[in-house]
């Protein structure tokens, strides 16, 4: 089957105002097989999401109307939107603006200028995290519940809203637990290798799933081994 074939159904929102960058993306897109909507600024990307609600957003960080990290935060704090996958660009090159972009609820996060290719296996690799694992395994751990068939995540009666990452994250804790990995060994693991993802976008998404799980208490699950990585364990250092 052919890349066109087995992507036809996933729709991709673009928010960008340069019309140029826009084109460029929209032709790699739909060259690839994408179904592609264009956004000139917030308002209009906003009124497209109430329209149809698409599989994955890239969102230019400077807009006219708001900006994109603005934009995302507004998506991460609805309900209807909180799972959306979203990807910024933006020329925005220093370290500070990518974490505050990932904190800010990015999935990802791409600098320009990039080429087409990396484009397209950034949003793949998202995609495939939102997607989650298919199946119908429950996994419980302390009080915490896992349903891969639902792509849901719960404490006793009390839903915990995930983005993507944090959910692929969590499952993989969930299904590894006690065992130290390194940040590479998670990147690895929940990026997949063949994606070049900064080992510090690991510590922003711990951080954001820490505080997913605080309400509960189940954030003391997700520990710091100084100088090795992260362990999801319930028992004390």
């Amino acid at each position: 089957m052919s890349l066109a074939a087995t992507m036809s159904a996933r729709q991709i929102l673009i928010v960008e105002d340069e019309k140029p960058i826009r084109d460029m993306i929209a032709f790699a897109l739909k060259r690839a097989g994408y179904d592609v909507q264009e956004a000139g600024d917030c308002r209009a990307a906003r009124n497209m999401l109430a329209d149809r609600r698409p599989d994955l957003m890239l969102v230019d960080w400077m807009l006219p109307d708001m900006s994109g990290l603005e934009l995302t935060r507004q998506l991460k704090r609805d309900a209807a939107t909180r799972e959306l996958p979203v990807i910024l660009l933006t020329a925005r090159a220093a370290e500070a603006d990518k974490v505050a972009g990932l904190e800010g609820g990015a999935d990802d996060y791409i600098t320009k200028p990039f080429s087409p290719r990396e484009l397209l296996a950034r949003i793949q690799a998202v995609l495939r995290r939102s997607a989650g694992s298919a199946g119908e395994e429950q996994i419980d751990f302390e009080g915490l519940e896992l349903d891969k068939a639902s792509h849901r995540v719960s404490a006793g009666e009390r839903t915990i809203p995930l983005g993507p990452t944090e959910y692929r994250m969590l499952e993989f804790f969930m299904s590894h637990p006690d065992r130290v990995y390194s940040r590479e060994q998670l990147l690895d693991r929940i990026w997949g290798g063949n994606v070049y993802v900064e080992e510090r976008t690991i510590d922003v998404h711990i951080r954001r799933l820490r505080k997913a799980l605080e309400d509960t208490g189940h954030d003391r699950l997700v520990q710091t081994v100084r100088g090795a990585g992260y362990r999801f364990s319930a028992k004390a250092d």
